[in-house]
């Protein structure tokens, strides 16, 4: 349920109606045909995702370039999910094209819960501890023979400078709009902060779509379709579109975050505010509203941050 603005151009997504999921089940599975078949609400933007009776979900990549990651997530995910603290979706089957549709697809266990909105934590701190607990344990496992950055998950786990020229666009149309001169002393930062090369698992969409939620604390993490190993820095976005104050220092502390490795974060943030900024520019919606809110999030912990380091 990726709402992470991607590298390059736009995809071309194909439409999938309820029909076609049908279609496709009963031909390629018929032991699951008379299961009753109905779109999800909010089913994502890089799948197409249906109910398949009341335990089971179909997921059909919208464009070609979501379908690379379908064979990744049928050979990783059920080696992770054992090793984490929350469910995670586990692959049951692998269908292939048919019915008019050109691209693998998959049948997944279902996963009960809501997705993560601030009105639904019961308590945003241990919130914000559980994602890092869940990133710690992520991180934790062997990340030999991982899947490294690339196509499949749109470069996520590898260097910032992939998305500078994006970043350097969004500035320009933001100039006169927004402190500018800060961001780029920001992204600059970012860009110079050194990583270890030390491989580690990361998600790659840390996102409230993709948190879901039971009885207001968090209970499963879902799509993993941008996953892969390499730096583990992208994970750390939430902690500034999403968490609280209070929140992000709990995170940090919980994940022992250094300075290289959390100024890495604040520039994935940044890249994908910058761009949502940008993208929203002249516009009073609450997309727009909540962009702007993040860029003030990030503008105001650096500011302090360095505030900090001046002072110590």
């Amino acid at each position: 349920m990726s709402d992470t603005p991607q590298l390059g151009p736009v995809p071309q997504r194909i439409a999938v109606d309820e029909k076609q999921a049908r279609r496709l089940v009963a031909d390629q599975f018929p032991e699951w045909a008379d299961l009753p078949v109905r779109p999800v609400a909010d089913g994502g933007w890089d799948n197409w995702t249906f109910h398949l009776g009341s335990r089971r979900s179909v997921r059909l990549p919208s464009a070609a370039e979501y379908a690379l990651a379908v064979d990744k997530e049928h050979r990783w995910l059920p080696a992770l999910a054992p090793r984490l603290p929350l469910p995670i979706p586990v692959p049951l089957a692998k269908g292939g094209p048919g019915a008019g549709y050109p691209y693998p697809w998959s049948i997944y266990q279902w996963l009960d819960g809501e997705p993560a909105s601030a009105d639904r934590i019961a308590d945003p701190v241990r919130f914000a501890v559980d994602v890092a607990e869940f990133l710690a344990a992520l991180q934790s496992i062997d990340a030999t023979d991982g899947p490294r950055p690339g196509p499949h998950n749109w470069f996520r786990g590898g260097t910032l400078r992939t998305y500078d020229g994006e970043a350097q666009r969004a500035l320009t149309a933001l100039d006169g709009h927004v402190d500018v001169d800060l961001a780029r002393e920001i992204w600059k930062t970012a860009l110079d902060a050194p990583w270890d090369g030390v491989d580690s698992w990361f998600h790659g969409d840390i996102a409230p779509g993709n948190l879901l939620l039971d009885g207001g604390r968090l209970a499963a993490v879902i799509d993993f379709g941008t996953c892969g190993v390499g730096d583990p820095a992208c994970d750390l976005a939430i902690a500034w579109t999403f968490l609280t104050a209070d929140g992000r220092r709990a995170f940090r502390e919980r994940l022992r975050v250094g300075a290289a490795t959390w100024a890495r974060g604040r520039g994935w943030a940044l890249w994908k505010t910058l761009v949502n900024c940008a993208g929203t520019l002249g516009d009073a919606d609450e997309s727009a509203a909540d962009a702007r809110r993040v860029l003030g999030e990030i503008f105001a912990e650096y500011t302090a941050s360095a505030g900090t380091r001046a002072g110590s």
